[in-house]
Protein backbone atom coordinates (compact mmCIF):
# COMPACT_ATOMS: atom_id res chain seq x y z
CA UNK A 1 0.00 0.00 0.00
CA UNK A 2 1.48 3.27 -1.07
CA UNK A 3 1.51 6.17 1.31
CA UNK A 4 0.49 9.58 0.15
CA UNK A 5 3.92 10.81 1.15
CA UNK A 6 5.50 8.63 -1.56
CA UNK A 7 3.67 10.36 -4.35
CA UNK A 8 5.77 12.61 -6.56
CA UNK A 9 5.16 16.27 -6.01
CA UNK A 10 2.51 17.75 -8.24
CA UNK A 11 3.92 19.51 -11.26
CA UNK A 12 3.29 23.20 -11.27
CA UNK A 13 1.08 23.78 -14.26
CA UNK A 14 -0.10 27.26 -13.51
CA UNK A 15 1.99 29.85 -15.29
CA UNK A 16 2.38 33.34 -13.93
CA UNK A 17 -0.72 35.22 -14.89
CA UNK A 18 -0.24 37.88 -17.49
CA UNK A 19 -1.60 41.28 -16.59
CA UNK A 20 -5.10 41.61 -17.94
CA UNK A 21 -6.28 44.93 -19.28
CA UNK A 22 -10.01 45.36 -19.37
CA UNK A 23 -11.37 47.15 -22.40
CA UNK A 24 -11.48 50.89 -22.01
CA UNK A 25 -14.69 52.20 -23.50
CA UNK A 26 -14.87 55.71 -24.91
CA UNK A 27 -18.22 57.28 -25.74
CA UNK A 28 -19.61 60.76 -26.22
CA UNK A 29 -21.82 61.54 -23.23
CA UNK A 30 -23.39 64.48 -25.03
CA UNK A 31 -24.10 62.29 -28.07
CA UNK A 32 -25.76 59.57 -25.99
CA UNK A 33 -27.93 62.09 -24.12
CA UNK A 34 -28.87 63.82 -27.36
CA UNK A 35 -29.72 60.50 -28.98
CA UNK A 36 -32.02 59.51 -26.13
CA UNK A 37 -33.84 62.84 -26.34
CA UNK A 38 -34.20 62.52 -30.11
CA UNK A 39 -35.59 59.00 -29.77
CA UNK A 40 -38.12 60.19 -27.20
CA UNK A 41 -39.15 63.08 -29.45
CA UNK A 42 -39.41 60.85 -32.52
CA UNK A 43 -41.44 58.28 -30.61
CA UNK A 44 -43.79 60.94 -29.27
CA UNK A 45 -44.41 62.65 -32.62
CA UNK A 46 -44.49 59.41 -34.61
CA UNK A 47 -46.74 57.66 -32.09
CA UNK A 48 -49.17 60.55 -32.11
CA UNK A 49 -49.30 60.50 -35.92
CA UNK A 50 -49.90 56.74 -35.94
CA UNK A 51 -52.67 56.87 -33.33
CA UNK A 52 -54.45 60.07 -34.35
CA UNK A 53 -53.55 60.33 -38.05
CA UNK A 54 -55.87 59.61 -40.91
CA UNK A 55 -55.45 58.39 -44.46
CA UNK A 56 -51.81 57.76 -45.33
CA UNK A 57 -50.53 59.66 -42.29
CA UNK A 58 -50.07 56.60 -40.01
CA UNK A 59 -48.18 54.71 -42.71
CA UNK A 60 -46.04 57.74 -43.50
CA UNK A 61 -45.26 58.08 -39.81
CA UNK A 62 -44.27 54.42 -39.53
CA UNK A 63 -42.05 54.64 -42.60
CA UNK A 64 -40.44 57.81 -41.27
CA UNK A 65 -39.77 56.16 -37.92
CA UNK A 66 -38.29 53.14 -39.70
CA UNK A 67 -35.91 55.51 -41.49
CA UNK A 68 -35.13 57.97 -38.70
CA UNK A 69 -34.76 55.74 -35.64
CA UNK A 70 -31.86 53.64 -37.02
CA UNK A 71 -30.07 56.81 -38.13
CA UNK A 72 -30.45 58.38 -34.69
CA UNK A 73 -29.10 55.22 -33.07
CA UNK A 74 -26.25 55.03 -35.59
CA UNK A 75 -24.98 58.57 -35.06
CA UNK A 76 -25.59 58.98 -31.32
CA UNK A 77 -25.86 55.71 -29.36
CA UNK A 78 -23.79 53.35 -31.50
CA UNK A 79 -20.36 55.09 -31.76
CA UNK A 80 -17.84 53.71 -29.26
CA UNK A 81 -14.14 52.90 -29.05
CA UNK A 82 -13.01 49.78 -27.20
CA UNK A 83 -9.29 49.69 -26.39
CA UNK A 84 -7.87 46.49 -24.90
CA UNK A 85 -4.52 44.82 -24.44
CA UNK A 86 -4.30 43.30 -27.92
CA UNK A 87 -6.51 45.37 -30.20
CA UNK A 88 -8.65 48.44 -30.65
CA UNK A 89 -12.24 48.24 -31.90
CA UNK A 90 -13.79 51.32 -33.46
CA UNK A 91 -17.57 51.24 -33.72
CA UNK A 92 -18.64 54.00 -36.09
CA UNK A 93 -22.20 54.71 -37.32
CA UNK A 94 -22.20 52.25 -40.22
CA UNK A 95 -19.23 49.94 -39.68
CA UNK A 96 -16.99 48.43 -37.02
CA UNK A 97 -13.22 48.36 -37.51
CA UNK A 98 -11.05 46.04 -35.41
CA UNK A 99 -7.28 46.43 -35.55
CA UNK A 100 -4.42 44.86 -33.60
CA UNK A 101 -2.18 47.47 -32.04
CA UNK A 102 0.63 46.40 -34.38
CA UNK A 103 -1.47 47.65 -37.30
CA UNK A 104 -1.97 51.12 -35.80
CA UNK A 105 0.59 53.58 -37.14
CA UNK A 106 -0.54 56.74 -35.39
CA UNK A 107 -3.44 58.62 -33.87
CA UNK A 108 -4.05 62.26 -34.63
CA UNK A 109 -6.18 64.82 -32.80
CA UNK A 110 -6.93 67.79 -35.03
CA UNK A 111 -10.37 69.02 -36.05
CA UNK A 112 -11.42 65.37 -35.73
CA UNK A 113 -9.81 62.39 -34.05
CA UNK A 114 -8.36 59.95 -36.56
CA UNK A 115 -6.49 56.65 -36.57
CA UNK A 116 -4.01 55.81 -39.34
CA UNK A 117 -3.17 52.30 -40.47
CA UNK A 118 -1.05 52.20 -43.60
CA UNK A 119 -2.83 54.22 -46.26
CA UNK A 120 -6.16 53.92 -44.42
CA UNK A 121 -7.65 56.58 -42.18
CA UNK A 122 -10.48 55.90 -39.74
CA UNK A 123 -12.37 58.56 -37.84
CA UNK A 124 -13.19 58.03 -34.17
CA UNK A 125 -16.83 59.13 -34.05
CA UNK A 126 -17.11 58.24 -30.36
CA UNK A 127 -14.45 60.83 -29.40
CA UNK A 128 -15.62 64.12 -30.91
CA UNK A 129 -13.37 67.16 -30.82
CA UNK A 130 -14.51 70.28 -28.98
CA UNK A 131 -12.38 73.26 -29.97
CA UNK A 132 -13.94 75.27 -27.16
CA UNK A 133 -12.97 72.65 -24.56
CA UNK A 134 -9.47 72.43 -26.06
CA UNK A 135 -8.95 76.19 -25.80
CA UNK A 136 -10.30 76.24 -22.24
CA UNK A 137 -7.94 73.42 -21.24
CA UNK A 138 -5.01 75.25 -22.85
CA UNK A 139 -5.81 78.42 -20.89
CA UNK A 140 -6.09 76.48 -17.64
CA UNK A 141 -2.81 74.70 -18.33
CA UNK A 142 -1.06 78.00 -19.09
CA UNK A 143 -2.41 79.54 -15.86
CA UNK A 144 -1.37 76.50 -13.83
CA UNK A 145 2.17 76.57 -15.25
CA UNK A 146 2.42 80.32 -14.68
CA UNK A 147 1.33 79.84 -11.08
CA UNK A 148 3.96 77.13 -10.64
CA UNK A 149 6.69 79.54 -11.80
CA UNK A 150 5.60 82.26 -9.34
CA UNK A 151 8.77 83.23 -7.42
CA UNK A 152 6.71 84.29 -4.40
CA UNK A 153 5.05 80.88 -4.22
CA UNK A 154 1.59 82.32 -3.76
CA UNK A 155 -1.01 79.53 -3.63
CA UNK A 156 -3.45 79.72 -6.51
CA UNK A 157 -6.78 77.95 -6.35
CA UNK A 158 -7.38 75.96 -9.51
CA UNK A 159 -10.72 75.58 -11.13
CA UNK A 160 -11.88 72.01 -11.89
CA UNK A 161 -9.87 70.84 -14.89
CA UNK A 162 -11.25 68.95 -17.88
CA UNK A 163 -8.58 66.25 -17.61
CA UNK A 164 -5.24 66.11 -15.85
CA UNK A 165 -2.76 63.71 -17.46
CA UNK A 166 0.02 61.81 -15.76
CA UNK A 167 2.61 64.41 -16.80
CA UNK A 168 0.58 67.20 -15.22
CA UNK A 169 -0.64 68.69 -18.51
CA UNK A 170 -4.23 69.83 -18.57
CA UNK A 171 -6.01 68.56 -21.67
CA UNK A 172 -9.57 68.45 -22.91
CA UNK A 173 -11.41 65.17 -22.44
CA UNK A 174 -11.11 64.15 -26.10
CA UNK A 175 -7.40 65.02 -26.29
CA UNK A 176 -6.73 63.05 -23.12
CA UNK A 177 -8.57 60.05 -24.60
CA UNK A 178 -6.31 60.17 -27.68
CA UNK A 179 -3.26 60.43 -25.41
CA UNK A 180 -4.42 57.32 -23.52
CA UNK A 181 -4.84 55.44 -26.80
CA UNK A 182 -1.34 56.47 -27.89
CA UNK A 183 0.08 55.10 -24.64
CA UNK A 184 -1.74 51.80 -25.18
CA UNK A 185 -0.40 51.59 -28.73
CA UNK A 186 3.17 52.22 -27.58
CA UNK A 187 2.79 49.68 -24.79
CA UNK A 188 1.24 46.86 -26.81
CA UNK A 189 2.04 47.65 -30.44
CA UNK A 190 5.56 48.95 -30.46
CA UNK A 191 6.92 52.31 -31.43
CA UNK A 192 6.25 53.92 -34.75
CA UNK A 193 6.78 57.33 -36.21
CA UNK A 194 4.12 59.76 -37.27
CA UNK A 195 4.89 59.10 -40.89
CA UNK A 196 2.94 55.87 -40.90
CA UNK A 197 5.44 53.08 -40.17
CA UNK A 198 4.39 50.93 -37.22
CA UNK A 199 6.08 48.14 -35.33
CA UNK A 200 4.96 45.59 -37.91
CA UNK A 201 5.73 47.16 -41.26
CA UNK A 202 3.88 46.19 -44.42
CA UNK A 203 0.75 44.15 -44.93
CA UNK A 204 1.90 41.42 -42.54
CA UNK A 205 1.22 43.62 -39.55
CA UNK A 206 -2.31 44.41 -40.74
CA UNK A 207 -3.65 40.93 -41.35
CA UNK A 208 -5.70 41.09 -38.16
CA UNK A 209 -7.68 44.11 -39.35
CA UNK A 210 -11.36 43.38 -39.90
CA UNK A 211 -14.18 45.65 -41.07
CA UNK A 212 -17.82 44.74 -40.56
CA UNK A 213 -20.67 46.79 -41.95
CA UNK A 214 -23.59 47.47 -39.61
CA UNK A 215 -26.33 45.90 -41.69
CA UNK A 216 -28.62 45.93 -38.64
CA UNK A 217 -28.62 49.72 -39.02
CA UNK A 218 -28.35 50.06 -42.79
CA UNK A 219 -31.11 47.56 -43.70
CA UNK A 220 -34.01 49.11 -41.73
CA UNK A 221 -32.98 52.62 -42.75
CA UNK A 222 -32.95 51.68 -46.43
CA UNK A 223 -36.26 49.84 -46.05
CA UNK A 224 -37.81 52.86 -44.38
CA UNK A 225 -36.55 55.13 -47.16
CA UNK A 226 -37.97 52.86 -49.87
CA UNK A 227 -41.36 52.59 -48.14
CA UNK A 228 -41.45 56.35 -47.58
CA UNK A 229 -40.70 57.07 -51.24
CA UNK A 230 -43.36 54.61 -52.38
CA UNK A 231 -45.97 56.08 -50.06
CA UNK A 232 -45.17 59.61 -51.16
CA UNK A 233 -45.38 58.58 -54.80
CA UNK A 234 -48.70 56.80 -54.30
CA UNK A 235 -50.10 59.61 -52.19
CA UNK A 236 -49.03 62.18 -54.74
Amino acid sequence: MTSSNDRPPARATAEPARPQYADRVYRSTAGVCGGVLLLVLAGWLGGDAVVNGSGHAPWLALATLLLVVPLIVAFTLRPAVYAGEERIRIRNPFRTITLPWSAVDSLRASFSNELFSGDKKYQLWAIPVSLRARKRAARQDARAKAAGDDPFGMPVRRRPTPSLSGDGTIRSTSDQAIEDLRELRERHGGDGDAGGVGAADGEGGRQGTTIRWAYEVIAPAVAGLVVLVVLLAVGG
